[in-house]
């Protein structure tokens, strides 16, 4: 890694000070993207920002109807909960599924969500149970949050806090892991609110998106048959050696049509 400055703020307005001060300052949460991109120096920070130290960056809570998450509340914190099982069972069977216990017992919530990576679960849950992201400085609706690849609505120095995920009537997630990392080659999460569907899907694009045409179909029949044959636009997908376009808009549609065999089954 190439030398860098170290600070460990202990409020946001430390933080946010620190980062403007910065000639080229990054915030460090879980560690699991940016510790990798510095080791292979892909990044060169001048200064790192950890917010481990942080108050109110952490826990879970519920009420209302919305279950709130602080950002640097960790992947198994999620998985384990209790109140997250009794009330928003689908987020805790996703963040089970992250990668392995070491990535789960040091990935946060908010670094995850910040980081937008394409393949990463989280931002289905965001995006299918239209969550609120709160930040150091105003609040942004899921549907405006995700932008392109590793671009997010968050501006140059805003933190990202917690996230409030409105609880669904029911709803599932089914993914197809990559066998090596566990990220999705192409992730579903299908939400019912009072028989209005969300649809979050990851892995397939540049950024996490709705399926909004498989959502209108799911609204009038929710049944895994619509799901299957929902239209399912391969255009701006992601193609690479694991998977091409073609193939992720396919498991798109078999992963939808298998979380909505869950959800039915609850």
């Amino acid at each position: 890694m190439y030398q860098f400055n170290y600070h460990r703020p202990a409020t946001l307005e430390e933080a946010t000070r620190l980062f403007s001060e910065a000639d080229d300052g990054f915030y460090l949460s879980g560690g699991q993207t940016l510790i990798p991109t510095l080791k292979q120096r892909l990044a060169s920070p001048s200064d790192l920002i950890d917010l481990s130290g942080i108050e109110g960056m952490k826990g879970i809570e519920a009420g209302n109807g919305v279950v709130s998450i602080g950002a640097f509340t960790r992947h198994a914190e999620v998985a384990a909960s209790g109140v997250i099982r009794e009330t928003l069972p689908v987020l805790s069977a996703l963040a089970g599924l992250i990668g392995d216990a070491q990535v789960r017992n040091m990935g946060t919530l908010g670094g995850s969500v910040a980081n937008s990576d394409p393949a990463a679960d989280y931002p289905a849950a965001v995006i299918g149970l239209g969550a609120t992201v709160h930040t150091s400085s105003r609040t942004i609706a899921a549907d405006d949050y995700f932008q392109d690849l590793f671009e997010t609505a968050l501006e140059p120095g805003e933190i990202l806090t917690r996230i409030d995920f409105p609880v669904p009537d029911r709803a599932a997630y089914r993914k197809f892991p990559n066998p090596a990392s566990r990220y999705a080659v192409a992730g579903v999460l299908v939400a019912d609110f009072g028989g209005s569907i969300r649809v979050g899907v990851t892995g397939a694009g540049p950024c996490a998106f709705r399926a909004t045409a498989m959502e209108e179909a799911l609204s009038a029949d929710l049944t895994p048959a619509v799901a299957r044959a929902a239209e399912v636009p391969a255009g701006n997908f992601n193609s690479d050696l694991h998977a091409s376009a073609e193939y992720r808009a396919n498991l798109v549609r078999v992963m939808a049509e298998r979380a909505v065999s869950d959800l039915l089954a609850e």
